[in-house]
């Protein structure tokens, strides 16, 4: 028998923002993204709440190296986790030095009271799984699907237990879906890539599950409805803002106007500002003007 169980780290004290999965299995625990080492001790205390500890879970998945999803894997390693992670995510959890300062050089002060530390991981405690490889953790096999748009370091994970109950765990490549709202593309730079997101979307749509787990946030079963809302509005922002990276207009001046686009978005669909303020801690507005204007720049470069 499989369970699994959504654990809501109140990222920010705002609930539906970053979820992690315990997945329980005829043979243990399994975990699927650790979210950012900020909420590392409310972590704890909801494992705790369920009788579990760090030191309980032996396998750790991680959808991509993002701080969001992966910041807080080295605690796990520490406890003796082996940590699953894409083969060009692994270099950067193994010596995290150059990834910090990276980060640190845009969210600034701001940086320990979104994402915490960041330690490296013992390379012997990290594997790369091959597109398409199967996993066995908790006596469950989880098969690791390369699925790049959002990062190239991106992977979804697909579980499907002996009892034939199935689930994607989706990371960031099935957009970010908060309570009763739209599925909206969460697109932070440096690898925005708009056409091997569809290839991507594509991929999850052929997979037979029809239950697909977001980090941001919970279990959605509407699949193909979801996909579907999520490849349209990715195609609309990118239309939004190519005309502005065609003028050479700055960041900092599109990303009031393409804030209030994506609100008008969200009120649309019903959002009330609770809402809003939850979709923009899950998926800030600057960080996918960044992310799209590098997305056009890079097209007209190749």
């Amino acid at each position: 028998m499989m369970q699994i169980h959504v654990i809501d780290l109140d990222f920010l004290d705002l609930s539906e923002a970053i979820a992690v999965f315990v997945i329980e299995g005829p043979e243990g625990l399994a975990l699927v993204e650790t979210g950012p080492y900020a909420s590392f001790p409310h972590l704890e205390k909801a494992l705790a709440l369920k009788g579990w500890k760090t030191s309980d879970f032996k396998q750790v998945m991680l959808s991509h190296i993002h701080f969001d999803h992966a910041g807080a894997a080295w605690a796990f390693a520490q406890t003796g986790a082996k940590i699953y992670v894409h083969p060009r995510g692994l270099p950067h959890l193994a010596s995290p030095e150059r990834l910090y300062q990276s980060a640190r050089m845009i969210y600034g002060d701001d940086m320990d009271r979104l994402w915490g530390a960041m330690h490296d991981i013992p390379p012997a405690q990290l594997h790369a799984p091959e597109h398409g490889e199967t996993i066995t953790a908790a006596g469950l096999e989880f098969r690791a699907w390369h699925t790049p748009g959002h990062a190239i370091h991106h992977i979804a994970w697909e579980l499907v237990a002996p009892d034939g109950q199935s689930a994607v765990f989706t990371g960031d490549v099935a957009g970010v879906r908060i309570g009763n709202g739209p599925v909206m593309p969460p697109c932070p730079p440096p690898d925005i890539h708009v056409e091997d997101w569809q290839q991507s979307i594509a991929l999850l749509r052929q997979l037979s599950t029809t239950d697909l787990y977001l980090t941001h946030f919970g279990k959605v079963s509407d699949k193909l409805t979801h996909l579907d809302q999520l490849e349209q509005h990715l195609l609309e922002w990118a239309a939004w803002i190519k005309p502005y990276s065609d003028a050479g207009i700055a960041a900092t001046d599109i990303i009031p106007d393409f804030q209030a686009f994506v609100q008008g978005q969200l009120l649309t669909a019903g959002a009330d500002e609770a809402l809003l303020e939850r979709y923009e801690a899950a998926n800030p507005a600057f960080m996918s003007v960044a992310g799209l204007l590098r997305y056009w720049k890079k097209k007209t470069q190749s």
